[in-house]
């Protein structure tokens, strides 16, 4: 018997309530491939908390999302301003070895209170990743790649407006587990990203 959509969303809401690495990569396998069609759009992100060392850092830096315009354009780090407003941050700028060496600073007050007077410094205007198809555990599907950092996002499909993604870093012994819902909000204001 297949499972469904329902079947899906059930399990990832009792992941959301913390699970182990094994049981997110569980349900990851079991999850269909989207297409790169069915990513196109603006993502509201949160992590899975599986005990991996970047749980809640992103939230914590006022991570929002993600958003694929077409599978050229993607701005993979939505951030929220102190205005409310969204800004796409440039992962080539942003000190990715380093939290991988020591993961706690991202959790630190002082430095997610540096992250945040720095994001107008680390805003841009430009795509920084792209959308490709890509086998990831012998399955082809929807991943993100970025252009200047060793990070491919892999995505799987919970349902239409629901997608459980593995961030693939070198350097990281296990993957870290996100789930995007799609923004169903109006549209974005003149000078948002994209």
């Amino acid at each position: 018997m297949t499972a469904s959509s329902d079947d899906f969303a059930a399990r990832l809401a009792r992941l959301s309530a913390g699970a182990g690495a094994d049981e997110a990569l569980a349900l990851f396998d079991a999850l269909p491939a989207p297409t790169l069609a069915e990513m196109i759009g603006r993502w509201r992100g949160t992590g899975l908390p599986t005990g991996h060392p970047f749980d809640g850092m992103l939230e914590a830096l006022g991570w929002w999302g993600k958003e694929f315009a077409d599978s050229e354009i993607v701005s993979p780090l939505l951030f929220t301003r102190r205005d409310g407003a969204l800004t796409a941050l440039d992962p080539a700028r942003l000190p990715v070895g380093l939290l991988v060496r020591h993961p706690r600073l991202g959790h630190l007050a002082a430095a997610q209170a540096i992250f945040r007077l720095a994001l107008p410094l680390l805003a841009t205007r430009r795509p920084t990743a792209r959308l490709r198809l890509i086998e990831w555990r012998g399955r082809s599907g929807a991943a993100m790649v970025y252009d200047h950092q060793p990070i491919i996002d892999v995505f799987r499909r919970v349902d239409a407006d629901t997608r459980l993604g593995l961030m693939d870093l070198r350097g990281l012994a296990a993957p870290f587990f996100f789930v995007l819902r799609r923004d169903a909000g109006p549209d974005r204001p003149a000078g948002q990203p994209l």
